[in-house]
């Protein structure tokens, strides 16, 4: 049908002209420019931080401790970015990464995460985000799926209720088929760049099993893993799990280099 062959050369030329690479070597598509979504990132960073009461100076220091001794070992393009991080008073344990290279954590993560490793976890994680451009991929492929959709809207001609209703549908579709696993794949990229980033900068990796049994521990209700935005608990650790033997073999490396990082839990 001709709507098929519209829609088949709109997601072509999508992937012809923004198809990069990610650092775990996956095939990404990205569409924004970096400089966009760092601007981007620095005003909802600046908003946050107006928004949102900040922990102590204890906490601050601790948390720029170990952003400091993990963004020293990335490569230098990266390493040159606007870094920073924030630590935030609110009781949710968790924390996030913005473009450009902007991240923050609650003091209610701080809690769960019960020493320095831990936390390098969570903040090799956020850095695994920036690294991994998960921001510019996400806006793009939402991007990309809904002119997929619009085209196929109007070239089928999906006018009055029922064309609404099939529309619906294939917007559900695209939600649990194309986005949720987008994000659980990020995830599970984070993780991975994480473990790796922790260890070569001599924090101890096994912490990172420490943690998601921390979060674990914490409970709550979790909808169904192809219904989540992120993997479950069991997913998350078989793939850190996966990953262990390397990364233990990078962190004796980092520790025999002279990488112990030492810094002072408040």
């Amino acid at each position: 049908m001709r709507w098929i062959r519209y829609v088949a050369v709109a997601t072509l030329a999508l992937t012809l002209t923004a198809c990069t690479t990610s650092p775990t070597g996956r095939q990404q598509l990205t569409l924004m420019s970096d400089s966009q979504l760092n601007q981007m990132g620095r005003e909802a960073f600046d908003q946050y931080q107006q928004d949102l009461p900040p922990a102590g100076q204890a906490e601050q220091r601790y948390a720029q401790c170990i952003a400091n001794a993990l963004i020293v070992v990335l490569p230098e393009r990266e390493r040159d970015q606007d870094w920073q991080i924030r630590v935030f008073e609110s009781e949710q344990a968790n924390a996030f990464a913005l473009p450009g290279g902007y991240m923050g954590i609650n003091t209610g993560l701080l809690r769960v995460a019960r020493n320095q490793d831990q936390v390098a976890a969570v903040v090799g994680h956020e850095i695994g985000h920036v690294l991994a451009r998960h921001a510019n991929e996400r806006v793009s492929t939402q991007t990309s799926t809904q002119l997929a959709l619009s085209v196929l809207g109007s070239a089928a001609g999906m006018q009055g209720p029922g064309g609404e209703q099939l529309m619906g549908a294939l917007g559900l579709g695209a939600q649990y088929g194309i986005m949720l696993p987008f994000s659980r794949r990020h995830e599970t990229e984070a993780d991975i760049i994480g473990v790796q980033l922790m260890a070569d900068a001599g924090f101890d990796p096994r912490a990172s099993l420490d943690l998601w049994d921390n979060m674990g521990a914490e409970g709550g209700a979790r909808p169904p893993a192809w219904m989540s935005t992120h993997p479950s608990h069991g997913q998350r650790t078989q793939v850190l799990q996966q990953e262990m033997e390397g990364a233990i073999a990078r962190y004796e490396q980092a520790r025999q280099a002279g990488r112990q990082p030492n810094c002072q839990r408040p």
